[in-house]
């Protein structure tokens, strides 16, 4: 007998890769499973750039907010998980789910798909920014087959 679609309504997701200076920033579909860069939000010490992220949350309308959470190599928790917790609570403004992802070596992966991009010849120079997006990417991405398996 075959496998019964999932019928459950396709959703919208916005994912984030935090960092103290830049948030990388994706949207994702679950309905095809991918996910696409949207740039960077700036963070300094005065806080995320709110009304960023209040423009996306309203042009994407995503249904949940999937934040990647730092670790260390053998899984325990990092210094930064304080500071991505305190984004998180942020994010509560939108009353949306937020849903944490392990992003352990998310911007190392982003960083050498953007080198073979490079290499190939297929893209110029990488910015800082295109890295942190394309980790937001594989955040997204990581959290559309978690749902899946």
């Amino acid at each position: 007998m075959p496998d019964t679609p999932d019928t459950s309504k396709p959703e919208t997701i916005l994912a984030f890769d935090y960092g103290r200076r830049r948030i990388g920033v994706a949207v994702g579909q679950t309905i095809t499973a991918s996910a696409s860069p949207l740039g960077v939000v700036g963070n300094d010490y005065a806080g995320p750039d709110q009304g960023k992220i209040d423009a996306l949350v309203t042009e994407w309308r995503p249904s949940r907010l999937v934040v990647g959470m730092p670790a260390h190599t053998d899984g325990s928790a990092s210094d930064m998980q304080t500071f991505v917790n305190q984004f998180i609570a942020t994010l509560a403004t939108y009353q949306l789910p937020v849903e944490t992802i392990d992003e352990r070596y998310t911007s190392v992966e982003a960083e050498a798909a953007l080198k073979s991009a490079r290499a190939a010849g297929t893209r110029g120079r990488i910015s800082k920014d295109e890295i942190d997006s394309a980790a937001a990417v594989i955040i997204a991405e990581r959290y559309l087959a978690a749902r899946n398996d």
